[in-house]
């Protein structure tokens, strides 16, 4: 199947992008990566009467170190994260090289995936255990903590007239410690369950949360404040009534899946 009929154009500038989806009064899509808007286009799931293409703003491009924070540029593909080392945030290159294959990684974008919102995918659970924001510009400019950006399945806080420009991830000090986990059926499929897990006891930070199980990531903050606090790997009895605690309408074979990821992510934090 082909896309239904839409117009294009490439604006110079983010200016020129946020005037056009002004203009469209809800009928256009951003363009960036395209490797999850592609396909929609092609099923037409997605039917768009403009196709805004943002793929060559510098704007978007950017990686900045901000001192405590990193700021990541909406454009920023997934391969170049993979191979950018960033000082305070190593799980951003892990993350990245576990994403589908390289020639989706070459396309795809940071923004893109947390827009998409599909709940199998990495970024939106890797940026919510980060403590990550996102950057958002339209008629009023705004920042958004990326749990509160997430409103479920392919659900966004985006309106149709804003879009993201950049995302603000904390670096974690040298103490920092981290997990990342999702079960797969083979290399590069979508997570049928996943975890991640940021401890810093230098600024505090205790978030970990499991997902691609239900819309949003699901926190286990109980959890988190015991490992914290006690500084050792929970055993896996507690960590399974916390999952049941966290989403007790999870079914057996999902609830053996969660317990499994947050266990494993959470082994990582042990190891590192």
């Amino acid at each position: 199947m082909k896309a239904a009929r839409f117009d294009y154009v490439r604006p110079g500038d983010i200016a020129g992008a946020l005037a056009a989806l002004a203009q469209a009064d809800g009928r256009a899509k951003l363009v960036a990566g395209g490797q999850s808007l592609g396909p929609m286009l092609n099923l037409r799931l997605a039917r768009p009467s403009l196709l805004i293409d943002v793929s060559r703003l510098r704007d978007l491009q950017q990686i900045e170190d901000r001192g405590d924070t990193w700021r990541i540029g909406a454009g920023v593909t997934h391969a170049r994260l993979e191979d950018t080392p960033l000082a305070g945030a190593p799980m951003l290159r892990e993350v990245a090289a576990t994403i589908a294959y390289r020639s989706v990684r070459n396309r795809g974008t940071i923004a893109g995936s947390l827009a998409h919102a599909d709940p199998a995918a990495d970024w939106p659970l890797a940026l919510t255990a980060l403590g990550a924001s996102v950057d958002i510009r339209g008629p009023r400019p705004r920042r958004l903590p990326v749990e509160r950006f997430l409103l479920g399945t392919f659900t966004t806080a985006l309106e149709p007239n804003e879009l993201i420009v950049a995302i603000e991830v904390p670096k974690l000090s040298p103490a920092g410690r981290h997990g990342y986990y999702k079960f797969c059926r083979k290399t590069g499929d979508f997570a049928e369950a996943s975890a991640a897990a940021v401890f810093d006891p230098r600024t505090g930070a205790a978030r970990l949360y499991f997902g691609a199980l239900r819309g949003t990531p699901q926190p286990l903050a109980a959890l988190a404040q015991c490992v914290a606090r006690d500084g050792k790997r929970p055993a896996s009895e507690t960590v399974a009534e916390a999952v049941r605690q966290s989403a007790p309408d999870l079914d057996p074979v999902e609830h053996r899946m969660a317990t499994a990821a947050v266990t494993r992510a959470l082994e990582q934090v042990f190891k590192s």
